[in-house]
């Protein structure tokens, strides 16, 4: 099988996917996903580029950005794992007399036969990286990312579920997470 090509540059949206190590359900903790939509905020400001769209779901998240000049979405992902890993790490340690900590963290455990100079994986390594090229598609994404919660089950209606653009569009609610203008 050939390897999936990407094409980076400012002039496309890009539709991201990454999953947590081992599918542990580590965003049942809203501090977690707090966390991760705070560094993803932080990152916008920091890397410069453009949000249309999330969610956060218990153990993947997917996101619709538009890079800009300073990062690609190779590197934005790479920040945001790194960053969030080492936060949920530093909280499951400190906490591990709650037995839900201790599960969490033991999870992300490497095997000894992975030779890795790490002890602990949260994030699954890679991720899925979609070049999207046209504004049905943003909308098409768009509308996956937002009835997520509803296919899985988690909650009956798009608007039940805090941790997705849903909110922003719909609401015009931007107390979770601010989105771009869509070009």
């Amino acid at each position: 099988m050939a390897a999936r090509v990407h094409f980076y540059g400012q002039n496309h949206a890009h539709y991201l996917t990454k999953s947590i190590y081992r599918r542990a359900r580590i965003f049942d903790s809203d501090r977690f996903k707090l966390k991760l939509i705070a560094t993803l905020n932080d990152l916008r400001d920091e890397l410069g580029f453009r949000i249309f769209g999330y969610v956060v779901m218990p153990e993947h998240s997917h996101l619709l950005i538009w890079p800009g000049e300073l990062a690609d979405p190779s590197q934005i992902m790479q920040k945001l794992s790194e960053r969030t890993a080492n936060f949920i790490l530093r909280t499951l340690r400190s906490n591990l007399s709650h037995p839900w900590c201790w599960r969490m963290r033991a999870r992300f455990e490497l095997p000894v036969t992975l030779h890795s100079p790490a002890h602990y994986r949260v994030w699954q390594r890679g991720g899925y990286d979609m070049n999207v090229w046209t504004p049905k598609k943003i909308l098409e994404k768009l509308n996956y990312m937002r009835n997520n919660p509803v296919r899985r089950g988690l909650v009956s209606e798009p608007g039940e579920w805090p941790w997705s653009s849903w909110r922003f569009y719909y609401r015009e609610d931007s107390s979770v997470l601010r989105m771009d203008p869509i070009p």
